[in-house]
């Protein structure tokens, strides 16, 4: 059953009674923002939206580049990537990485105003020269022509990022402003696939402002210590559910409509009627 997706759970969900911190992963925060219904739903009554499909191209591709900057971890040295784009840096070592690049651990920092545990799983860390540290995050698409985070919803690629720099910076680590995503794009335009898929890659630097990501908290305690927030229009789930709810409320209404209550009276026979009893 566990393959199959839970419409309804009764663990990890939001108690307003309980003094324990809740961990509050840094996608379900973007979730807030996105849609405070949806993530009441999900993290206080315990239905979430259903999963999309794993891409297991975009892990491939994610593993390969962890393989690949981890050799250069070990060694010391700066990726060429990095000397392509005159990125002073190396990849950052530290006894912790694996653990903040697991899903459901990663980095992590209480806040103590809100009690919420955020979390989120990082891909990468470089070091510059300075002794600060660049989030770094790969991403993996396959279009005709350049990458960018020109996209309004590529909103989420940048709070993601913002997100992770605040959780260093609560940390105690000097973190740079300035992190980038590692974009690479599958070559549509090769003669023949020859059973091997080709990318460009390209850097994107992007300089982030993660000074909302503490408002953030305190909104989403409030929005989980209160009542269901109303549907949000802008919501393709909240649209969904509330076109079914409207269909399927006009079947049941049709339904009824074509039911005819039959009227059966029953006939009692030598049964004695107290004098109490209504008369028919």
């Amino acid at each position: 059953m566990s393959d199959y997706y839970l419409a309804k759970r009764t663990k990890n969900l939001f108690d307003p009674e309980s003094q324990f911190p809740f961990r509050l992963s840094r996608s379900k925060l973007d979730l807030f923002l996105n849609c405070p219904r949806c993530f009441y739903v999900d993290r206080r009554l315990g239905v979430g939206q259903p999963p999309g499909f794993p891409f297991n191209l975009n892990s491939a591709v994610d593993h390969l580049l962890k393989k690949e900057f981890d050799a250069h971890r070990a060694n010391k040295t700066p990726h060429p990537l990095m000397a392509h784009y005159g990125i002073d840096a190396v990849p950052f070592a530290h006894a912790s990485l694996d653990t903040w690049r697991e899903n459901f651990k990663g980095a992590e920092f209480l806040d103590t105003q809100t009690n919420l545990m955020l979390t989120g799983a990082v891909d990468d860390i470089w070091q510059n020269n300075q002794g600060e540290l660049i989030i770094v995050d790969y991403k993996s698409t396959a279009k005709d022509g350049e990458v960018n985070l020109d996209a309004e919803w590529q909103i989420s690629y940048k709070r993601q990022m913002e997100i992770y720099q605040w959780l260093f910076q609560q940390n105690g680590f000097t973190v740079s402003r300035t992190g980038y995503f590692v974009y690479c794009n599958g070559k549509r335009d090769k003669a023949a696939f020859d059973a091997k898929l080709e990318f460009d890659i390209k850097l994107i630097p992007y300089t982030g402002d993660n000074s909302w990501v503490a408002t953030a908290l305190q909104r989403a305690k409030l929005c989980l210590m209160g009542k269901l927030p109303n549907a949000n229009s802008s919501c393709d789930y909240c649209r969904y559910l509330g076109a079914v709810a409207e269909v399927v409320g006009e079947q049941q209404v049709a339904i009824l409509s074509e039911v005819k209550p039959e009227i059966k009276r029953s006939k009692i026979k030598n049964k004695p009627v107290a004098e109490s009893a209504p008369m028919f």
